[in-house]
């Protein structure tokens, strides 16, 4: 019985870490695909980067335009067998910074 409780227990967190690795890869790549758009406007950036994070099974939650970063929350269903959560997944993404003592 307790082999069945660790087993069960195991799964558990296995599926609620999948989930925030997928919401935190949707965040990063529904950035990066809006930022490139941010000159166009919040809705503009905002549609592209929910897009590609619905892409990835996953739920815009925020999107906000911070000077020329585009910011993004989304969420991402964790499947945990009769239970049901959502994983959280933050990214911002724009231009790199420019340095005075870099390349």
């Amino acid at each position: 019985m307790v082999l069945v409780v660790v087993t069960g227990a195991a799964v558990q967190l296995g599926a609620a870490l999948l989930a925030r690795h997928r919401a935190e890869t949707a965040a990063d790549l529904g950035a990066l695909a809006g930022a490139v758009l941010v000159l166009q406007g919040r809705q503009t950036a905002c549609g592209r980067a929910a897009t590609v994070a619905r892409a990835n099974a996953a739920i815009v939650t925020a999107c906000t335009i911070d000077g020329a970063d585009l910011l993004v929350t989304v969420t991402a269903p964790a499947r945990l067998g009769p239970l049901s959560a959502t994983a959280t997944g933050r990214a911002r993404a724009g231009p790199a910074a420019s340095t005075a003592d870099g390349p």
